[in-house]
């Protein structure tokens, strides 16, 4: 399928246009997971267990979301301080 094609029938909205992807070679760039162990004192993980309780999410994905939130937003301000 050319991608004229492929274009038109995802402009129309059609659902089947997964049926026309090779999806066994697919990657995700800067995704690879690497292992990490920090430490942390025993209120920290405390404090990590009740906010991932309380959102319903397990201690790792806690803590991975405030990194990346933290991560970005250090970016965003490094943005605003070169304009």
């Amino acid at each position: 399928m050319k991608a004229e094609q492929f274009d038109q029938k995802f402009d129309a909205n059609e659902n089947d246009i997964l049926d026309d992807l090779d999806l066994s070679s697919i990657s995700r760039p800067n995704q690879s997971q690497k292992r990490v162990n920090v430490d942390f004192p025993s209120w920290v993980i405390d404090s990590l267990d009740k906010e991932a309780s309380r959102v319903g999410v397990t201690r790792q994905s806690i803590i991975k979301v405030w990194l990346v939130e933290r991560l970005e937003q250090q970016a965003a301000n490094k943005l605003l301080k070169r304009t």
